[in-house]
């Protein structure tokens, strides 16, 4: 049975850095069943550059690997890395059976075609799941990677055991990363789904219908209280500064937390799942290959 939609005076906080460390202790439990049977899951991360942001991803990428007993291999390379020496590298692994998943952190510099990029890596090891393969596999419902952030809201919503079957969910933000494929795992889980954008007239009349709001704009306040119906179910993937130069998101966090029902503070809410959902990912391409 699942838990009413109701509305209540402050929302409950859905804590992402809880669910992230249960969910990695699945996956450790997971990883030391393959390595039983001679099988360690192999994750390669390849930064081209020196985008610090990029660098602190990476980072965290590789520690949480280690931390739940995969195997990781790091590679960075100057900003001058050509195309092709890029590609010739991503075969390499693609031919590599100890890795199982292989990311190219993104932004690449301006003279490397991320689209080529990701589509020579292997479909079995698009642990981003950013391929067009993996796009249309999503839309299809063929087994398959999911984008690792809104997997990542999809499991966060799912914590809430609120049931999605019937319900109107509406997705702010139309990327490729994040806004498309949510849109796609809400209409998998049953939900009426609206995807608003910066050329949608009159973003609070829809949003004042929703039960589920997910904002992925990268842009802050861009959903206000007066735009969330009362007891709906909020998620913030965005990642934003304030003016005193302090993280947050895309939503008015303090004023929502008293109207809505359920809400991702930032940080502590997506961000940490997005990472957990590409160990997920990898283990899983680790399970089909053992297969």
């Amino acid at each position: 049975m699942t838990a009413p939609m109701t509305s209540q005076m402050t929302a409950q906080n859905i804590d992402g850095i809880a669910l992230s460390k249960q969910l990695r202790a699945e996956v450790t439990q997971r990883t030391l069943a393959l390595k039983a049977r001679g099988i360690t899951p192999g994750l390669a991360v390849i930064l081209v550059g020196e985008d610090p942001a990029s660098q602190v991803y990476v980072r965290n990428k590789v520690k949480a690997c280690e931390d739940s007993g995969l195997h990781s291999v790091f590679e960075k390379y100057e900003a001058t890395l050509s195309q092709a020496d890029l590609l010739a590298r991503i075969a390499a692994l693609n031919a590599d059976k100890t890795i199982h998943g292989i990311l190219v952190q993104m932004p690449l510099p301006k003279h490397i075609d991320p689209h080529a990029v990701i589509e020579a890596i292997a479909a079995s090891k698009d642990v981003d799941g950013y391929s067009t393969l993996s796009a249309g596999e999503l839309m299809t419902g063929a087994p398959g990677f999911n984008p690792c952030t809104p997997f990542g809201c999809m499991k966060l919503i799912e914590s809430t055991g609120i049931n999605l079957r019937g319900k109107h969910a509406v997705v702010i933000g139309r990327s490729n990363t994040v806004g498309k494929p949510m849109a796609l795992m809400l209409l998998a889980a049953h939900a009426t789904v609206t995807i608003c954008h910066s050329a949608t007239d009159n973003i609070k009349q829809h949003t004042l219908q929703a039960d589920v709001v997910v904002a992925a704009v990268g842009r802050r306040n861009v959903l206000t209280a007066d735009m969330v119906k009362p007891g709906a179910i909020v998620i913030d993937v965005g990642m934003n500064r304030d003016d005193n130069g302090k993280l947050c998101g895309d939503v008015d966090f303090a004023a929502i937390k008293e109207v809505a029902s359920y809400i991702t503070p930032v940080p502590g809410g997506v961000g940490p799942m997005t990472i957990t959902m590409l160990l997920v990912n990898t283990l899983n391409s680790a399970e089909r290959s053992a297969m």
